[in-house]
């Protein structure tokens, strides 16, 4: 949609960019020039305030489809920049653009993946409860074991992500 110049997306992308620089503590310590406190920041956001609740949603085995289109809408949007040209203008531009939604897009999808793989093993260990007490319900121990060896790896990820997208002078 921004890249074809829809007028509603390019709204919508000026106004969650414009309060993201005035609002959003990585994009204050990048603009200061604190970058490796920025990437700090968006590691924590980006581990705690994304993946952490889209492993949780994931439980319900729908809701992750419905906020993953969100942020593909959002990552969508930010395909251009503060002039509403396109990112898509020369090599570096582009690999940057693309290599920081890759280097994100791994971690979120593992965990979101481990999160819904703990829903489906929730219900298939309990669709025989007749309980109504919430707390008789189980999450099988083994799905416990694979979501935590699941962030093994996202952890250090979205450290990666997160120091190439405002550490790398690929940064434009």
């Amino acid at each position: 949609m921004s890249q074809n110049g829809n007028s509603f997306a390019l709204a919508y992308g000026d106004k969650m960019v414009g309060r993201a620089m005035e609002t959003d503590q990585a994009s204050i310590n990048y603009q200061k020039g604190n970058r490796f406190s920025a990437a700090l920041i968006d590691f924590g956001g980006n581990l705690f305030l994304g993946a952490v609740p889209q492993t949780l949603m994931g439980l319900g085995v729908v809701i992750p489809y419905f906020t993953v289109s969100v942020q593909g809408w959002i990552g969508g949007i930010v395909s251009v920049d503060s002039e509403h040209k396109s990112r898509f203008k020369n090599f570096k531009s582009t690999f940057y653009y693309f290599f920081v939604l890759l280097l994100q897009y791994i971690p979120y999808s593992l965990a979101i993946g481990a999160g819904i793989k703990c829903g489906i093993d929730f219900y298939n260990n309990n669709k025989k409860m007749n309980s109504l007490l919430i707390w008789k319900y189980r999450i099988p121990k083994t799905s416990l074991i694979d979501l935590g060896l699941v962030y093994i790896l996202v952890v250090p990820l979205f450290f990666i992500a997160s120091c190439f997208e405002f550490i790398s002078t690929w940064n434009v």
